[in-house]
This record gives C-alpha cells, sequence and structure tokens, in this order.
C-alpha cells in the first residue's frame, strides 16, 4: 500500500512539479498552523480536549483513548529500543562530557593565574609611578614597607610551599589534601579582602596548582603499582577525585584491576589434553571475582553517578567479551566441533554460575555472556545432531529390520520388568538395530542441556532434531523396495546405502521403529529440556502435561507425525501397486472383470474377486504382524490397516478407465457382474468393519462407488435392485469367505446351496485364491 502511494507520488510530481510545490508548501504551512496552538505558554491541554471531544460520542471517545495508549506503548517501546541501540554512544558522550569537564576545570585555574598575573603586573606600574612622583615620597613610601611587620597571613603564604613538599614527600596524602583545601581557602578570601599583594597571591595560586598536580601524579603512579590493592586503592583514587579529577581516578581505578586480573591470568596456562570445565571453572572465578572486586570499589568511591557507571558498565562487558574469547578458544572450540553438546553446555554452565554472581551488586551481564557462547553451542549442537545422522546411517545400511530389544537388556530383566511394571515395552521398547542406535543417541543428547532453553536454543534443538528423525524416516522409505522411484525426492537420503526390507515382516518393523521414536521415545526426550520447576524440584504430572502442550511442542509432534504418516503412506502406495498391478503392468481390478461375466451361459459361484481375496489375506497377515509388533500401540496398527484399504478403494474410486469402461463401455454392465461388484464393495465393508478398521471415510467412499455402480447399470433401463438380492445374502456371502479365507474348513451356514445366489465358494476357487497368495 505504501509502495503504491509513493509511486503515485511520484507520478504526480513528475507530470506537475509546479503543482506538487504548491501542495507541498500548503501542506506544511498548514501543518505548522495545527502546531500553533501548541507553542503557546498560554496552552491549556484540558481545555484543549474538551474543544476536540465535545462533537465525538462515547464510543468515538474510547476508540480515541485505545488509540493514545497504543500510541503511549508504541512510544515507550520505541524509546526502550532507541535507548539499547544508543547505549555506547550515549555512554561515550557522557565520558566525553566528563573529560570537557576536566578541560574547563583546568582553564579555570588557569585563567585564575593570568589574572593574578595581570592584578601583579598593574600593581609593578602602579609602584613604578609613585617612584616618578613628588620628590621624597617613594623613598617614604619604601621606607614604610621595610619598616613593616609582615602579617601573619604572608608569613603563612610563605611557608605554605614547603608544608606541601613536606606532606607529599612524605605521603601524608589527608593531610596534603587538607593542607591544599585551606589555601584555596586564604587565596579566595585574600582577593576578596586584598590582604595579600598580587606577587604573593600569584606565588601561592601558582604553588598551590603546582602541588596538586604532584599529588595527582602521586597518587596515579601508586594507583597503577601491584602491590596497592583493597584499602589503599580505594584511598589513592578517592583522594583523586578530591583533587577534582574523577574521570582519570576512575579509569585508574578499572585499569589496576585489569593488570591485576591480566598479572594473574599469566599463571592459568590451558594445556591441550586439560578439561574443559575445570579451565572455565577457574577462569570464571579469577574474572568474575575480579569484575565483582572492580564494581564493589566503583560503587565504594563513586556511589552511582550515571557517568562513571557507564563507564563501568562497558568496562565489565569488555571482559566479560574477553573471557568468552578465551573460554572459547581453550575449552569450547574443540568441544563445539566434535558435538560435545554436553561439555559445551557444563563450560556455559560453570560460566553462568559464577556471572550470576555479579547480580549482587546489581551487574547483570549473563545475557550477555549467553549471546556470547550461543554460536558455539550452536556449532556443538549442529555437530551432534550431524553424528547422529551419519552414526544412524552406517547402521541402516546393515540393519536386518528384525526387532529386538536394547543389546544390553537380557531377557531375565525384561520379564522382571513386565512382572513388576505389567508391560516392559515402555520402559525396553523393541525396534531394530538402527533405531535403537538414534533413540540412546537422541536420549544422551538431552542429558545436561540445560542452557539451552536459557539460550533462546529450545526451538533450534527442536528443529535439528526434527530433521535428523526425517531424513532417518526418509531412510526407513528408502528401505521399501518400492521407493527406487522415489529416491530423489527423499530429503537427506543422499546416497546412502540402506538395506532393502524384503518380507512384510521387516517392512512393518519399519513403521514400528517411526511409530515408537514418534510416540513416546522423542517425546520422553525433549521433556529433558524442560527437567526442574525455578526451585530446582521435580515437575509434577500436570505440570509436565502443560509443558508438553506448548505451542512450539506441539507444532513440533506434529512435524514428526507427518513424517511418520508419510513413511505409512509410501508403505501403502508399494502394497496397493503390488496388488492391482501385475509385473507386466496389467491391472488386476479391471472393468473387463464384471462386464464379461453376463456373457456365461452358467450362473458364477458366488465369491469375492481374487483381488479382494488377496487384500483381506493381505491386511490378515499384518494385522497377525502388527499385533506382536505394536504391543500397546494397537492405534497405530488400526491406522495403518485402515490406510492400506483406504489406498486401494482410493485408487478404484479414481481411476478413470475403469469407469470409463463401466459407464460407457463397449458393453454395458449387467445383473452379474453389478452383483459381483456389490459383493465386491460389501466383502470390504465387512471385513474392515470386522476388523475395526472401517473409517468413516472408508465407508462413505465404498458407499459412493456402490451408487456410481447402481447408476451406471440403471443407465440400461433395468432396475438394480430387481436383480441384487437381499442384505442379508451379501453379509452371509462375505462371511463364509471370510470363514473359507481364515482356513476354518467350514463355511458358516453349511445348509446353503452353492449353486444359488447364496452359494459358496467352491474348493477350486479357494485353492486358486490360496495359491495366489502364497505366491
Amino acid at each position: 500500500m505504501s509502495s503504491a502511494k509513493s509511486s503515485r507520488s511520484r507520478v504526480l510530481a513528475q507530470s506537475a512539479p509546479s503543482k506538487g510545490i504548491a501542495n507541498g508548501q500548503d501542506g506544511i504551512s498548514q501543518l505548522e498552523d495545527k502546531l500553533k496552538a501548541f507553542r503557546t505558554d498560554q496552552f491549556d491541554p484540558d481545555a484543549f480536549l474538551q474543544s476536540k471531544c465535545q462533537s465525538m460520542n462515547e464510543k468515538e471517545i474510547k476508540h480515541l483513548c485505545s488509540y493514545l495508549l497504543d500510541l503511549k506503548r508504541a512510544s515507550a517501546e520505541e524509546l526502550r529500543a532507541s535507548v539499547y541501540s544508543n547505549y555506547k554512544s550515549f555512554i561515550r558522550t557522557s565520558k566525553e562530557i566528563s573529560d570537557l569537564e576536566v578541560e574547563l576545570l583546568s582553564i579555570r585555574n588557569l585563567l585564575s593565574t593570568q589574572a593574578a598575573l595581570i592584578h601583579g603586573l598593574a600593581e609593578g606600574v602602579y609602584v613604578d609611578s609613585l617612584s616618578n612622583g613628588p620628590e621624597g615620597s617613594a623613598a617614604e613610601d619604601m621606607y614604610d614597607v621595610e619598616d613593616r611587620e609582615p602579617s601573619d597571613v604572608e608569613k603563612w603564604a610563605v611557608e605554605f610551599p614547603d608544608i606541601l613538599d613536606v606532606l607529599l614527600a612524605e605521603r601524608r596524602v589527608d593531610e596534603a589534601l587538607a593542607a591544599l583545601d585551606e589555601g584555596e581557602q586564604v587565596l579566595a578570601e585574600a582577593r576578596e579582602t586584598n590582604t595579600l599583594s598580587s606577587t604573593v597571591l600569584l606565588s601561592l595560586q601558582t604553588s598551590i596548582t603546582e602541588h596538586r598536580r604532584k599529588l595527582a601524579d602521586q597518587l596515579a603512579e601508586a594507583a597503577c603499582q601491584p602491590s596497592t590493592r583493597g584499602v589503599e586503592l580505594r584511598a589513592a583514587v578517592s583522594a583523586l577525585k578530591k583533587l577534582g579529577d574523577g574521570p582519570r581516578a576512575h579509569t585508574l581505578l578499572l585499569n589496576a584491576h585489569y593488570q591485576r586480573y591480566q598479572y594473574n591470568l599469566q599463571n592459568l596456562r590451558p594445556s591441550s589434553t586439560s578439561y574443559g570445565g575445570a579451565y572455565t571453572a577457574a577462569l570464571s572465578q579469577l574474572v568474575f571475582s575480579s569484575i565483582a572486586q572492580a564494581v564493589s570499589d566503583s560503587l565504594a568511591v563513586f556511589a552511582d553517578e550515571p557517568a562513571y557507571t557507564s563507564e563501568l558498565v562497558v568496562w565489565c562487558s569488555k571482559q566479560t567479551e574477553d573471557f568468552a574469547v578465551l573460554v572459547k578458544r581453550h575449552a569450547l572450540a574443540s568441544s563445539a566441533a566434535a558435538g560435545g553438546l554436553r561439555a559445551a553446555a557444563e563450560c556455559v554452565q560453570i560460566a553462568i554460575g559464577h556471572c550470576s554472581l555479579l547480580g549482587d551488586n546489581g551487574l547483570y551481564l549473563i545475557a550477555h555472556l549467553l549471546d556470547l557462547f550461543r554460536p558455539s553451542v550452536e556449532q556443538a549442537l549442529h555437530a551432534n545432531l550431524k553424528r547422529i545422522e551419519e552414526s544412524t546411517a552406517a547402521l541402516a545400511a546393515a540393519d536386518e529390520w528384525m526387532l529386538t530389544y536394547p543389546p544390553t537388556v537380557m531377557r531375565s530383566s525384561v520379564r522382571s520388568s513386565n512382572a513388576s511394571h505389567g508391560s516392559g515395552v515402555a520402559f525396553q521398547p523393541k525396534l531394530s538395530s538402527s533405531a535403537h542406535r538414534f533413540n540412546s543417541m537422541v536420549q544422551d543428547f538431552f542429558e545436561d542441556v540445560g542452557p539451552l532453553l536459557s539460550m533462546q536454543l529450545g526451538g533450534p534443538t527442536l528443529e535439528g532434531l526434527y530433521q535428523v528423525f526425517n531424513i532417518y524416516v526418509n531412510l526407513l522409505i528408502k528401505a521399501l523396495p518400492a521407493s527406487m522411484e522415489d529416491e530423489e525426492n527423499l530429503e537427506g537420503s543422499g546416497n546412502k546405502i540402506v538395506r532393502m526390507a524384503e518380507t512384510e515382516s521387516q517392512q512393518i518393523a519399519l513403521l514400528a521403529n517411526a511409530s515408537l521414536l514418534a510416540d513416546e521415545l522423542l517425546p520422553r526426550a525433549i521433556m529433558k529440556l524442560y527437567p526442574l520447576n525455578p526451585t530446582g524440584g521435580k515437575v509434577d504430572s500436570h505440570k509436565r502435561d502443560k509443558q508438553s502442550r506448548q505451542p512450539d511442542q506441539r507444532e513440533w509432534k506434529r512435524r514428526i507425525q507427518r513424517s511418520v504418516d508419510g513413511l505409512r503412506d509410501s508403505f501403502c502406495r508399494q502394497h496397493a501397486l503390488d496388488l492391482i498391478f501385475t509385473e507386466d503392468g496389467n491391472t488386476h481390478l479391471s472393468a473387463d472383470m464384471y462386464l464379461s461375466m453376463d456373457g456365461n451361459v452358467e450362473e458364477p459361484e458366488w465369491f469375492p474377486s481374487p483381488i479382494f481375496q488377496e487384500l483381506f489375506l493381505k491386511l490378515s497377515r499384518m494385522a497377525s504382524i502388527a499385533a506382536d509388533m505394536f504391543v500397546g500401540r494397537e492405534r497405530f496398527a488400526t491406522l495403518l490397516l485402515m490406510r492400506l484399504t483406504e489406498t486401494i478403494i482410493l485408487w478404484l474410486s479414481d481411476d478413470q478407465s475403469f469407469w470409463d469402461d463401466i459407464e460407457e463401455g463397449p458393453r454395458p454392465l449387467g445383473p452379474l457382474g453389478l452383483q459381483q461388484f456389490y459383493l465386491d464393495m460389501e466383502f470390504v465393508i465387512h471385513f474392515s468393519s470386522q476388523g475395526r478398521y472401517l473409517s468413516r471415510n472408508l465407508h462413505q467412499v465404498i458407499k459412493d462407488i456402490i451408487s456410481r455402480a447402481i447408476a451406471a447399470f440403471s443407465a440400461t433401463g433395468i432396475d438394480p435392485y430387481s436383480v441384487l438380492p437381499e442384505d442379508d445374502w451379501f453379509a452371509d456371502v462375505s462371511q463364509e469367505a471370510i470363514a473359507r479365507l481364515s482356513g476354518k474348513g467350514k463355511s458358516v451356514n453349511g445348509d446353503r446351496d452353492l449353486n444359488s445366489p447364496t452359494a459358496s465358494v467352491s474348493a477350486q476357487s479357494i485353492s486358486s485364491v490360496r495359491s495366489h497368495g502364497s505366491s
């Protein structure tokens, strides 16, 4: 909107520049007229507001109040952001102002000296003029001066420089400060009362200035000595501040602590074999204790004056940055490169623990420290995830896709776990070798990673885990025999070699791996990101459930479930294609199998079509395998069977060539073909309902398919319901087919006539179906 508006403005300006300038000037003049009311000293905000609000109703006033509150919040947020973004500039400006004050003080002292010098010169000229007066007058005045006794103040002024020299030589700082203050006071009183000559005043001013400079240099030299510590350092800095050189005093204080810290740092030399945590602990103790002492000394001498506080914050931030550089160089670099997230997190935790002690002095540098460590921890995070990915992929190349308990768990312990906990599956999961490796590395990955959340790395951690899991799921998809065509679309699989899952049991094991990881093991691992509450106790189940419902975690769980759904869809698509198509590209499910039935003279033996018999046998086998693999997670097995059935039926529903032959084929659909088609669909509904994987969507699609077939038959002019048996007949034939195909050896209704519309399947049909299923 704004860009369009600006472009229109440019076009108008180019077409009529003079008019645009005039309009701009008019707008400026109108704005100035509106602002005139605010520029007067008699501006009354209440009266102005009442004059504007008289014509407004309650709704408009509420809207105005809401608008003003929004402006207030936006203004406060903008001010806060501006302060943070310009904080260093503010500190630099404050320091420059302080330096300027010192220079102004020096200029004032110089001007005072020059004024005294000018007064002295003027008095000398006056004395010369007296010497040129009447004869005898000058001699008389000189005689009076020589005969007059010097006053006490003049005697003190003569002795004062010697007193200061003694005090400075003996380093009696407090007495020297008191003497300088006394000299300043005497000098001021003498100027007001003219009790001292200009020469003496100039000499006194010069002596005070010179000795003040000498004392300042002496204090600065003492503050820079490594042996000056504690009380002596604070006393020297405080005395230097009293001399009027506060900025220099504060800088010397900070430099003294820095020099002592650097000296102690020379004794701390990490070796390539030293433990990173030990080095980090020693360095943290040294650095943050030095910072704490500097903060304490600064506050003791300078209190909370803004200029010195700003310089202190900048100095502490700089020392923290230098500390972070050392830790990253000698402790975090190797851990981060090798994926040692636990070691890196431990180093960060140690540093945070020492840094948090500065909060007692009102200095909070933890956020700044975490920002400095964040890149190194991110590097360790990504390296660790990459190691999980590569290690799992290496095992997937040799995985036999057989579910076993973890290698370290003995069967006896599993049985005892089953006896004590009711079911040992939740505690000792059965996975294939690559999934066991993936799970163990993920569980170790989430141990001792407390700083991840404090560094706002909880989101990247979840995202990284999702990416690694998604890559592993793509490897499982690649292990399906029919996945070679889609290999290019598998993210992260690349050229990695994966062992094929040849049998149905192995292929279902792929699904068991993915579902158990996504449903139980990975969510259990990420809960370690939130192990404790602020008081340090364990989080109860209610709070843990509430944490698991946080938006980022809910979205993360949905994403990993979508990855599992992708594996399940690939599995179902492969088996659907195996059922529907032959090896030479022909189809087992064509319209001709129904259209050709009415050309036979004899009535067929009613039984579901071979492809649906094979579908039932395949689903039965998979249900048996899944019952062993998905113990305690029967819902996933049900979803698998439901999805596979839906894949077959949806393919039939969307096969346009099939329906073109049924509805507009070379010959119409006859009564026998319609009855067989109706029987096949009712058979699918019957066995899927018994297996409890008949979804509402599947049921509705089958009903729509039947309605479409009936509509195609009705187009021939025959009433379809006149040729279709009762619903009980379809149910009986379907139940008898289920019994025969399940190997029960006899039909449900033994009195049924095999050649009637309620006839059962022949022995030849059963044998052909079984031979087809075994092949």
